[in-house]
């Protein structure tokens, strides 16, 4: 049995190695994680509650865990809702859609580049310094100059692009996922949630 997690676009196929280094030592066996891209938050929103059925059907799965960024979710959120407050309503929505407890919708605040941010370390020394004081709460950096605005922003006065894919991707590899689940509160349900249903599957 493993997960199955639903992604919008390529960074976040790195996320399941990411994800298991937290999750692994504190299971009794390693689980299985495999993304399942989509091309856009548009697809998404279009195509997950069909094919999460699908695919809670007919696999043996521990869940079907859903992954957005909230800066790009797309949805009509009711008016004057805090960031937390967005997140619980669109969590609620999305889920009805599948309407089956082993879908669980999560959402990156407000991106998951957020979640490089909780540690300067892993980013090149200048582009850390300049990084370092968000690490503390990442999840703040919103929608104003979301994560990846304010990442391409940043390299970009150091001489260099940042590209989403190869350096995301490789920054993934290098970022603590302790760190990151101490300072960034979403990314803490979503790995909690995962914890939780992996040991009630046995692991």
């Amino acid at each position: 049995m493993k997960f199955a997690l639903y992604v919008e676009g390529y960074t976040e196929r790195a996320l399941s190695s990411f994800l298991k280094r937290w999750l692994d030592p504190r299971l009794s066996r390693g689980v299985g994680i495999d993304p399942v891209r989509f091309s856009g938050s548009g697809d998404y929103r279009k195509s997950f509650a069909q094919r999460a059925e699908r695919d809670l059907n007919s696999s043996r799965l521990i869940a079907v865990i859903g992954l957005l960024d909230l800066y790009r979710a797309g949805l009509e959120f009711p008016p004057n809702l805090t960031t937390d407050a967005k997140c619980t309503w669109a969590k609620a929505q999305l889920e009805r859609q599948v309407g089956d407890s082993r879908f669980r919708q999560h959402f990156a605040v407000h991106e998951t580049e957020a979640w490089l941010l909780s540690n300067h370390e892993i980013f090149p020394v200048a582009i850390g310094l300049h990084l370092m004081g968000l690490a503390v709460r990442p999840e703040s950096v919103n929608l104003q100059q979301p994560p990846a605005k304010l990442l391409h922003r940043v390299y970009r006065t150091y001489g260099r692009e940042y590209k989403k894919v190869v350096d995301g991707s490789a920054l993934f590899g290098k970022l603590d996922p302790n760190r990151a689940y101490e300072r960034c509160p979403h990314l803490r349900m979503l790995l909690d949630d995962m914890l939780a249903l992996a040991k009630a599957a046995g692991y």
